[in-house]
């Protein structure tokens, strides 16, 4: 009879417990098409690893699971990645992960997020024009801004020995703005720019950049582009022209595409990426292995956290002295996604989204740490590390922590 009595509480317990679990639409929007292709798939496995960890723990919302819905940004296209965001406003989603390159994402944020009050969380979103975005508050990048990421870059550049640098730029709000930081602290490391010039990311023929690049002549030449689309071709072009031998590749030059590509062609180039080889980075990397995940792959740790804040949020809503019901409304979202990247509190790292989601749903303060030591500034970008990345016997590897 006992028997007979738990099991009947155990159900009814059951029951009453998952009484009010719903599905929660979540969106990630990333250039599965265009000059970024090669890494995106990586990136999105990163975010849909935090996002089905916490549909998994059966601790959010009663319950509740997240519904993953896929967009392409195409990364360059505005229009298109507007549309896109706009289909995933009307199946219902309450947050996007992403978008990805800058361009897109601040039209997505100013067309979509902002009109419809939907919190985003950038996993590379870099462009310095981003920080001052009019976005009541919905704007978040777990990426470090370019106007550090630049001066990173040049200052490895100087440390490389490198005199003198040719620079070409991806004409996007990404590449426009890294140029101009690296620009200005390359000269102000010493090192002469020979000239810099754009180029756009989807032409048959990058032989006039070439050209030019070729006769303004340097050590290096500093590639500031994407490695699907443009700046694969201009190095390509370089390599064949015998105009340069050491590139030096910013975050979106950096993914095995390239040197898949060009082996050890490219042996003694170097660049910077967003990353840390810190306890956080370790973790994430086993636990990400462990789950078929590529952890250490550009942007994969940083979208994992984008996913993970959107997640910690929902649990952190609708509080009161006994705790905290959780809440997938979006303006709670993004009203709690500071607080739970800032702290004080328990510190939470990737796969401990369970533990992160039980102690906030508890009432208790928690301090996401996640996979990049994440840590906001007033304005909701991630302060962020860097990795200085050389290639060696045809493949990136880590050189050091910036």
């Amino acid at each position: 009879m006992f028997r007979i009595f738990m099991f009947v509480l155990a159900f009814v317990t059951f029951g009453f417990s998952n009484a009010n679990a719903k599905e929660i639409k979540v969106g990630i929007i990333l250039g599965f098409t265009g000059p970024l292709e090669s890494i995106t798939p990586d990136m999105a496995s990163g975010a849909e690893l935090a996002f089905n960890e916490a549909s998994e723990s059966g601790a959010l919302l009663d319950g509740s699971t997240i519904t993953i819905l896929r967009a392409d940004s195409t990364c360059i296209d505005s229009a298109a990645a507007v549309t896109a965001a706009e289909g995933l406003v009307s199946q219902g989603i309450v947050a996007i992960q992403g978008a990805d390159c800058s361009g897109v994402t601040g039209a997505v944020l100013s067309n979509v997020a902002v009109p419809n009050g939907i919190p985003m969380v950038s996993a590379s979103a870099t462009s310095p024009g981003l920080t001052n975005a009019e976005d009541n508050g919905l704007f978040f990048r777990t990426a470090p801004s370019d106007a550090r990421g630049g001066v990173v870059l040049a200052d490895i550049t100087a440390d490389k020995g490198i005199n003198s640098v040719a620079i070409t730029y991806v004409n996007t709000d990404y590449g426009v703005g890294l140029a101009d930081v690296f620009e200005a602290a390359a000269i102000a490391n010493g090192i002469e720019v020979t000239t810099k010039i754009p180029h756009e990311g989807d032409k048959a023929d990058y032989s006039a950049e070439v050209g030019v690049l070729s006769s303004a002549g340097g050590d290096a030449l500093a590639v500031l582009g994407y490695l699907d689309q443009g700046g694969n071709q201009i190095i390509r072009g370089s390599l064949d022209t015998g105009a340069y031998d050491i590139f030096v590749l910013s975050d979106g030059m950096i993914g095995d595409s390239l040197t898949d590509q060009f082996g050890s062609d490219l042996n003694g180039s170097f660049g910077s990426m967003p990353g840390s080889m810190g306890e956080s980075s370790q973790k994430f990397a086993g636990y990400a292995a462990e789950n078929g995940v590529n952890g250490k792959a550009v942007y994969v740790p940083e979208s994992y956290d984008a996913a993970a804040l959107i997640v910690l949020a929902i649990a952190s809503g609708d509080c009161d002295i006994s705790g905290c019901a959780g809440s997938d409304d979006s303006a709670s979202i993004a009203a709690n996604i500071m607080n739970v990247a800032n702290g004080p509190g328990v510190k939470i790292y990737a796969g401990e989204l369970a533990k992160g989601i039980r102690l906030a749903s508890a009432g208790n303060a928690i301090n996401y740490q996640g996979a990049s030591d994440v840590f906001f500034t007033d304005v909701g970008e991630a302060f962020g590390a860097f990795l200085e990345k050389g290639i060696e016997g045809g493949s990136f590897v880590n050189v050091a922590q910036r």
